[in-house]
């Protein structure tokens, strides 16, 4: 189990990790890499900087045909000029239209330190490693309206429990350095329910 994750996920969740960095965000969940057939949950890594792959788009088409809930994880966040927004919007052509329940804070330099929760409004501070949380300022509200309005629409729109069932596609930001977004990501899979098998 990770100690970098505030709850454990379940251990017998089976986690498919697609691109070539997934197996690092699978193993710092505490779990291990699974076949895509078989699993209970899809993370496909989209570098801001590489893209996805023709294989990782063939195996987003799979997962779609079989149903497994996926999460769309945008990393190289420092490697390249294209942040989140952007690049959840490209990974969104690329796979099929996403929803960003988080958005990225930079501090004054410009690095990814904090994400805020569209639904909540709270903040995951990550700037000293750990994750904290607090009440995001009254101009954060401001500056996410729009974002947060867009949000709460397609969730609405999904309907209850379309994650879950493979049918809404959350796009989270992740930075290795800072484990910015690695909560978010283990929240997400702790909503899984495993499964008894796939065939």
């Amino acid at each position: 189990m990770s100690s970098l994750i505030s709850t454990p996920v379940p251990a017998d969740l089976r986690v498919a990790g697609i691109g070539q960095r997934a197996p690092s965000i699978v193993e710092a969940l505490g779990l291990t890499i699974s076949p895509l057939e078989s699993s209970d949950l899809a993370i496909f890594v989209v570098g801001a900087k590489d893209g996805i792959d023709s294989e990782g788009v063939a195996a987003w088409n799979l997962a779609r045909d079989l149903y497994i809930p996926s999460l769309v994880v945008i990393d190289q966040l420092l490697e390249s000029e294209i942040d989140f927004d952007d690049m959840s919007a490209i990974a969104g052509r690329l796979l099929d239209p996403v929803v960003t329940p988080y958005l990225v804070l930079h501090s004054d330099e410009g690095s990814p330190i904090a994400l805020i929760n569209l639904d909540s409004l709270q903040l995951s501070n990550y700037s000293g490693g750990a994750r904290e949380i607090t009440e995001s300022d009254p101009e954060h509200k401001v500056l996410v309206f729009e974002f947060r309005k867009e949000y709460l629409e397609a969730l609405a729109a999904a309907g209850e429990g379309a994650f879950q069932q493979g049918l809404l596609y959350p796009a989270i930001p992740y930075l290795a350095q800072n484990n910015l977004g690695l909560e978010e990501i283990a929240q997400y899979a702790r909503q899984i329910e495993v499964l008894p098998g796939r065939s």
